[in-house]
C-alpha cells in the first residue's frame, strides 16, 4: 500500500461522522515493522495533525491530547508494534479512539468491527478469500456480532457455498447435494479460497468424521450408515461398523432435517440412492426380517423390499392381515413412502378385499331380497370399493410387474369368489319375487320424486337434484363420506330399488316426476307422453310439475361465474342437474378401462359443483342420486361369462338384458314383467342373465356393463345434503385434536420418548390431522429429528389413538435456564402452520450417545 492510498484511507476515517458524543477523531497507527517511518513527515492530512510516538514522548503526547489541544483531530503514528495493555500508557486514549493499519487482516477486522487482536492470525489465513469483493460482501452480510475463530471459519465456508447465513450444517448439505463428489464446485472453492482442513476438523467435531484421507463420499457413507444403525433392530454388517459415528445423535438429527426438508429431499434421494448402491444394501437386506428394519427410512430399498414381501405373503395366502396393516401404518410416516404410495395403497386395498372375503364369504347365505339389500348397503359394498380402489392405485404404478401376481389374485378373489357367489345367491333370492319387480319394504326408483323431492316443493323450499350417470352405491357411499368431511352441514346416504332395465333411458325417466311412463314400439321412453330423452324434453316434463323448474347439463354450468350462475338459477325452485362422467367413460369400449379413474374424477366434479351451488347461489337442499349402477371387472371375459341368445325379432337387445313382448325361453336367464313401471296390462317382458353373465353381442367393450339386476346395478344411492349456515359448531368441519400427554416438560437425555393422543376418533365432521413434530431452540433452530404423526384413527380404543414418538437431540451443551420448544406443525395449513408450541427445559448433565 503506497502513501497516497494511506492518505486517502486516513482522510476517510477523519471525515467520518462523529458518534457517541465524540467531538473529534483520534486515530492510532501501529506500524509493526516501521515501514513508513521515513515517509511519515511528508504525509499531510487536511483535517488532522500528526504526532509520532517514540520511547521518550509518550507523556508529551498524552498531555498534548488531553490538555494542550482537545479540539483537533490527531493521527498518532507509532513506528513499532502495539504494546500489550499492561505496558501501553496510552491505553485509556486508545479505548475511545480508532486504530489504523496497513496490514490487510487489520483493515478487514477494522471494517468488520472486530476488536479482538488474537483473531488477526485467523483473518490472515483467509486473505485470499477476502480479496474478492463478492465473497467479502457475502461474509459481511452475515452481520456477525461476536467473533470467534470457529465462527469465522464457518462464515467463510458458508460464503463459499453461497449461503444466506453462516451454518455448518447447511455447508455440509450444500456439499452433499452436488451430484459429483469428485468435481464439486463448492469443495473446489473451499480448496482455492478457504481451508479444507477446517472443513474436516468441523466435520470431526460435530459429526465424528475423521479420516487420514477425508472425502465427501466417505463422509456421506458415515452419515447414512449411522442413521441406519440408529433405527435398525438387527445387527449391522461387520464391514459397516467402521462407518458408525461416535456422534450418532448429531448424525441422526442432521439426516432427519436433510431428508424431510422440502428444498433438499430430492437431493437427499439422489445421494441415498448412490450410497445404497455403494453399500450393496440389497444383498444384506435379504437376510433381515421386516421387523428388523420396519423403522428404517434411510434408503428406498427398505420400502421396496417391504412391498415385495407383503405382496409375496398375500399371494401365498398367509393372511396376517392386521400385521400387514400395522406395517403399512408404520411406513406412512417414513421418507420414502410417497415413492411407493401406490404400491402400498394397492396392498392396503388387497388386504381389505381378502380380509373381508375371508371373514364374510362363507356367511353369504340365502337371504330375502330386502335383507340382501340391507347387507350390501352396510357390508358387502366394501369389497366393490376395495376392488375399485385397488385398480385406481394399480393403474398409477410405474412398475406394474412388481404387483402383477397380486393383481391376478385380487381378480380371482373378486370375480370367482365374491361376484359369482353374491350374484348367484342374489339371483336365487330374486326368483322368490315371481317375476314381480317390487321388493316389499323398498322405495322404488320410480317413486324418487314423490318420496324425496316433492316434500321440498310442498314446503316452498328450493331443491337441487344432481343425477350422476353410473354413480353406483359403493362409490356414492365414499362420496357421501367425502362430502361430510368437506362441508359444514348434514349428510346422509339412503338407497332405493333401481328400475329395470338398469340403463340410462329407464333410470332417468324413473327419476322425473310423472303420472305415467311408457315404452313405444321403437323402445323410446316417454314420461307423461313426452319423450324423456334430452335435457330440453326433461325440462318440459319438470315444468308440468313446477313452473319454477329447470333441467340443465353439468357441462353447461361448470364454467359459470358467480353472477352468471345467480342469474341462471334466479327464481328456480326445482333444478335437475345432469352429470355424466362415470358412464360416459365406462360405456365406451375405448375408455372402459378408465371407469374407476372416472369415479375419482366424478368426486372432484361433484364436490366443486356442490361448493359452487352453496357459495354462489346459497343452495341449502341438495340431493345426489344416479340412474343406475354398473358391473366392471378388469380380467378378460371367457366364454363361460357369456350367454348365447341368437337374434330376436321385435326386441331391444343389450349385453345385460332383452326387452320383448314375445315369450323368450333362454337358459340361465331371469324374467320380470314391466308392469311395475308401465301401465297395468303391459305385456313387455324384461329378460336378463342370472348373476353377472353377459349376452353374447358382437363388438368390443364388455367388461363394463349395466342393465341387469345385480346389486351393483340396481341399488340406487340417494345422498341428502343440507347446508348449515348457522353459527352452531355441531355440523362444522374440523380436524381432530392431538395433545401431548407426557406430563414432564423437562428433557434429561439426548434420546427421549414423548406420548401423544388423538382426542377423538375420525367420524362425521372430524377429519384427520397430520403433524410434523420436532424441537427448536429460542432462535428457532432445529435441535432434534423430525417425527410425523398421522391422526386418522377411527377407533374407540384409547391405545389405537396413542402415539409414542422417539426424539433425538443434537449432542451439544444445553442451558437449563433457557427455553426450548416442542413444535407441532400442521404442514397442510398454508398460513398458520404452527399447531402448538410447547416450552421445555433441557437439562442434560452429560451429553453423550447413550441409548443408541
Amino acid at each position: 500500500m503506497d502513501l497516497k492510498q494511506i492518505k486517502t484511507l486516513l482522510e476517510d476515517a477523519f471525515n467520518k461522522e462523529l458518534t457517541d458524543g465524540k467531538k473529534r477523531h483520534i486515530v492510532f497507527w501501529y506500524d509493526d515493522d516501521g515501514e513508513f517511518k521515513e515517509d511519515i513527515d511528508s504525509l499531510e492530512l487536511e483535517n488532522a495533525k500528526i504526532l509520532t510516538l517514540s520511547d521518550n514522548n509518550i507523556f508529551f503526547v498524552k498531555y498534548q491530547l488531553e490538555k494542550a489541544d482537545t479540539q483537533s483531530n490527531y493521527l498518532i503514528y507509532a513506528p513499532f508494534g502495539k504494546p500489550s495493555s499492561r505496558e501501553n500508557y496510552l491505553l485509556d486514549v486508545l479505548k475511545y479512539s480508532m486504530e489504523f493499519s496497513t496490514d490487510k487482516a487489520t483493515v478487514i477486522m477494522r471494517d468488520l468491527n472486530v476488536s479482538e487482536d488474537s483473531l488477526k492470525s485467523t483473518f490472515r489465513k483467509y486473505i485470499k478469500f477476502f480479496n474478492n469483493k463478492d465473497r467479502y460482501k457475502i461474509f459481511k452480510s452475515y452481520e456477525i456480532e461476536n467473533y470467534t475463530e470457529e465462527i469465522i471459519d464457518v462464515a467463510v465456508l458458508s460464503a463459499l457455498c453461497r449461503l444466506p447465513y453462516p451454518d455448518f450444517d447447511e455447508v455440509l448439505r450444500i456439499l452433499l447435494m452436488e451430484e459429483d463428489f469428485k468435481c464439486n464446485k463448492y469443495l473446489e472453492a473451499i480448496e482455492k479460497f478457504g481451508r479444507t482442513d477446517v472443513l474436516w476438523k468441523l466435520a470431526d467435531k460435530y459429526y465424528g468424521y475423521t479420516d487420514h484421507e477425508p472425502d465427501l463420499e466417505k463422509l456421506a457413507i458415515l452419515l447414512l450408515v449411522t442413521n441406519v444403525a440408529y433405527s435398525l433392530s438387527g445387527d449391522i454388517p461387520e464391514n459397516w461398523r467402521k462407518y458408525i459415528s461416535s456422534k450418532k445423535a448429531d448424525c441422526v438429527v442432521f439426516l432427519s432435517n436433510f431428508m424431510n426438508h422440502s428444498l433438499y429431499s430430492e437431493s437427499y434421494d439422489r445421494l441415498a440412492n448412490y450410497i445404497e448402491e455403494k453399500l450393496k444394501l440389497s444383498e444384506y437386506i435379504k437376510n433381515w426380517e421386516v421387523e428388523d428394519y420396519i423403522r428404517c427410512d434411510t434408503f428406498k430399498v427398505f420400502d421396496e423390499t417391504i412391498v415385495k414381501k407383503l405382496k409375496e405373503q398375500l399371494v401365498a395366502d398367509i393372511g396376517e392381515f392386521e400385521k400387514y396393516r400395522d406395517i403399512i401404518q408404520e411406513r406412512r410416516t417414513k421418507h420414502w413412502y410417497n415413492l411407493y404410495k401406490y404400491e402400498y395403497e394397492c396392498i392396503y386395498w388387497a388386504i381389505d378385499l381378502f380380509d373381508f372375503w375371508k371373514r364374510t364369504g362363507s356367511e353369504i347365505k340365502q337371504y330375502s331380497p330386502l335383507e340382501f339389500m340391507e347387507k350390501y348397503s352396510k357390508e358387502y359394498y366394501k369389497i366393490d370399493t376395495a376392488y375399485r380402489k385397488f385398480y385406481v392405485s394399480f393403474d398409477r404404478l410405474s412398475n406394474k410387474e412388481l404387483l402383477m401376481e397380486l393383481k391376478d389374485k385380487v381378480e380371482n378373489v373378486y370375480v370367482n369368489g365374491y361376484l359369482n357367489t353374491l350374484s348367484i345367491k342374489w339371483a336365487d333370492s330374486l326368483e322368490t319375487l315371481k317375476e314381480d319387480w317390487k321388493i316389499p319394504g323398498m322405495i322404488m326408483q320410480k317413486d324418487f320424486y314423490s318420496t324425496y323431492i316433492k316434500p321440498f316443493n310442498n314446503r316452498g323450499e328450493r331443491v337441487f337434484v344432481i343425477i350422476s350417470d353410473g354413480l353406483r352405491f359403493e362409490a356414492a357411499k365414499e362420496f357421501c363420506d367425502l362430502l361430510n368431511r368437506e362441508r359444514k352441514g348434514s349428510t346422509e346416504i339412503l338407497y332405493m330399488q333401481g328400475s329395470i332395465p338398469s340403463n340410462t333411458s329407464i333410470g332417468m325417466a324413473s327419476l322425473l316426476p310423472h303420472k305415467s311412463i311408457l315404452i313405444d314400439e321403437e323402445f323410446k321412453v316417454y314420461v307423461d307422453d313426452i319423450d324423456s330423452k334430452g335435457t330440453g324434453n326433461r325440462n318440459k316434463i319438470l315444468n308440468n310439475y313446477s313452473k319454477e323448474s329447470l333441467a340443465v347439463q353439468f357441462t353447461d354450468i361448470v364454467d359459470m361465474k358467480r353472477d352468471e350462475m345467480r342469474k341462471f338459477f334466479s327464481g328456480k325452485e326445482l333444478i335437475y342437474i345432469y352429470h355424466n362422467t362415470v358412464d360416459a367413460r365406462g360405456d365406451n369400449d375405448k375408455t372402459e378401462r378408465e371407469v374407476f379413474d372416472a369415479v375419482e374424477e366424478a368426486y372432484k366434479e361433484l364436490m366443486a359443483l356442490i361448493n359452487d351451488l352453496v357459495n354462489n347461489v346459497s343452495a341449502t337442499n341438495i340431493v345426489v342420486t344416479s340412474d343406475h349402477g354398473f358391473i366392471y371387472k378388469r380380467g378378460n371375459l371367457t366364454e363361460s361369462d357369456k350367454i348365447t341368445k341368437g337374434s330376436i325379432e321385435d326386441a331391444y337387445e343389450n349385453r345385460r338384458f332383452v326387452l320383448s313382448t314375445k315369450p323368450l325361453e333362454l337358459e340361465g336367464t331371469m324374467t320380470f314383467g314391466m308392469e311395475y313401471l308401465l301401465e297395468p296390462g303391459s305385456n313387455l317382458k324384461y329378460i336378463s342373465p342370472r348373476g353377472i353373465n353377459r349376452f353374447k353381442v358382437q363388438g368390443a367393450g364388455a367388461n363394463y356393463v349395466h342393465g341387469g339386476t345385480s346389486l351393483q346395478e340396481i341399488l340406487i344411492p340417494v345422498i341428502k345434503f343440507k347446508n348449515d349456515r348457522s353459527k352452531d359448531r355441531k355440523n362444522e368441519l374440523r380436524k381432530v385434536d392431538v395433545k401431548l400427554t407426557s406430563i414432564t416438560r423437562k428433557i434429561t437425555n439426548t434420546i427421549s420418548y414423548l406420548e401423544f393422543f388423538q382426542t377423538e376418533k375420525i367420524e362425521d365432521k372430524r377429519i384427520p390431522l397430520r403433524l410434523k413434530v420436532y424441537f427448536v431452540d429460542e432462535d428457532n433452530n432445529r435441535i432434534s429429528n423430525e417425527n410425523i404423526i398421522i391422526a386418522d384413527s377411527k377407533s374407540e380404543n384409547y391405545e389405537d389413538r396413542s402415539f409414542r414418538e422417539k426424539f433425538v437431540l443434537k449432542n451439544r451443551k444445553y442451558d437449563k435456564t433457557k427455553k426450548y420448544y416442542l413444535v407441532m406443525e400442521d404442514e397442510e395449513e398454508t398460513v398458520e402452520k404452527i399447531y402448538e408450541r410447547i416450552p421445555f427445559i433441557i437439562d442434560i448433565a452429560i451429553s453423550d450417545d447413550f441409548g443408541f
